[in-house]
């Protein structure tokens, strides 16, 4: 089961979403990094559930434990594990429905994989799972963060309802991330509309790796743009990637695409600052598409263990929208992919600490 991710930054993410715990292992973290429980903490804390009415009611308080790698404050340059308990479990939510296969969930593939029944919450494939992600996420941030690399996410669409402008402190406060103060109530309005009628909404969230350096990324198979896709799409409920100018190129002119350079820089950046996937020193800007939240209360048609035509509605405790858990997790991922570029870059170079 491909659990483990990265070259250089490298971890391997355990635990199941009823389990006693979920977790990580870091390792190719440098010796001396300033990380701390409390950053680790902070990163998780916006991702956890029960934060809001607009994601999930399970209660975790999702307290990370540093079991190695770190001591008085610094890393050691050895493997980092951090272990998170799950203390909320409700497998009983699905008793009713432990031979069912829920439409939209791996439930019917991993059972076609593994011959294993489906687990409750998800087990391997539930959301849970990103937790071991975003702490993995935190550690890169800060190595990030030391050459003047910062990464955020934001909702930019929920159903028809977009952001027109992108207020970056805004989104950090907003419970739904939503970059515009100008549409959050119509964003907040289309996620109520989906609950009340037992359902769920999809939507669109925007990545922004800010101070990237030039030269991040291999040419051809191992391109930063294809490696960023890869960890991206890797997120449950990530059915889409665009980069820069996205699809909307299929509609431009080479005139109109292309990113004229002067002396002092470029003069755009519809390629979203990537290009023969390498980094041009430009932001590196991505869109996600987040699908509807997979469990909704409404009646639908399925299939049993034994193939039988059945009908399911899952109860329980769900997101009614992904996108305000799924910000943190894509911030992580994106972070992770850029220290293992940039820790490769800077084997490629030879360059010392």
């Amino acid at each position: 089961m491909g659990s483990i991710y990265g070259r250089f930054f490298r971890l391997s993410t355990f635990g199941e979403s009823h389990g006693p715990a979920v977790g990580v292992i870091v390792e190719g973290v440098p010796v001396g990094l300033p990380v701390t429980r409390s950053i680790v903490q902070s990163e998780l804390d916006k991702r956890k559930p029960g934060s809001s009415e607009y994601v999930s009611q399970r209660l975790e308080s999702d307290t990370v434990e540093l079991l190695s790698g770190v001591a008085n404050g610094k890393t050691l340059g050895s493997p980092i594990a951090m272990l998170v308990r799950n203390t909320n479990q409700r497998s009983n939510d699905y008793s009713a429905i432990a031979d069912l296969f829920r439409p939209g969930h791996a439930d019917y593939t991993y059972f076609r994989k593994y011959l294993t029944a489906p687990q409750p919450g998800g087990g391997r494939s539930s959301g849970r799972e990103t937790v071991g992600r975003v702490a993995a996420g935190a550690i890169a941030k800060v190595m990030l963060r030391q050459i003047g690399l910062d990464v955020n996410a934001y909702t930019v669409k929920i159903g028809e309802i977009e952001a027109q402008n992108v207020d970056l402190g805004f989104a950090l406060t907003n419970p739904l991330r939503c970059a515009d103060p100008g549409v959050a109530e119509a964003m907040a309005n289309e996620v109520k509309l989906a609950v009340s009628e037992g359902d769920s909404i999809g939507g669109i969230i925007e990545v922004a790796a800010e101070g990237a350096p030039p030269g991040l990324g291999d040419p051809v198979f191992d391109k930063l743009d294809a490696s960023l896709a890869a960890a991206l799409l890797s997120i449950g409920g990530v059915k889409g990637i665009e980069f820069g100018d996205g699809f909307n190129s299929s509609k431009l002119r080479g005139s109109q695409h292309n990113d004229e350079m002067r002396s002092d820089g470029f003069l755009s950046n519809h390629a979203g600052g990537i290009l023969g996937g390498i980094s041009t020193g430009q932001t590196i800007i991505m869109r996600l598409a987040i699908k509807p939240t997979a469990s909704i209360s409404i009646e639908q048609k399925t299939i049993d263990l034994k193939g039988r035509n059945r009908l399911i509605s899952v109860k329980g405790r769900h997101d009614p929208c992904l996108c305000p858990r799924i910000a943190p997790v894509a911030e992580a991922m994106t972070a992770i992919t850029l220290a293992d570029a940039w820790l490769a870059d800077r084997a490629i170079k030879g360059i010392s600490e």
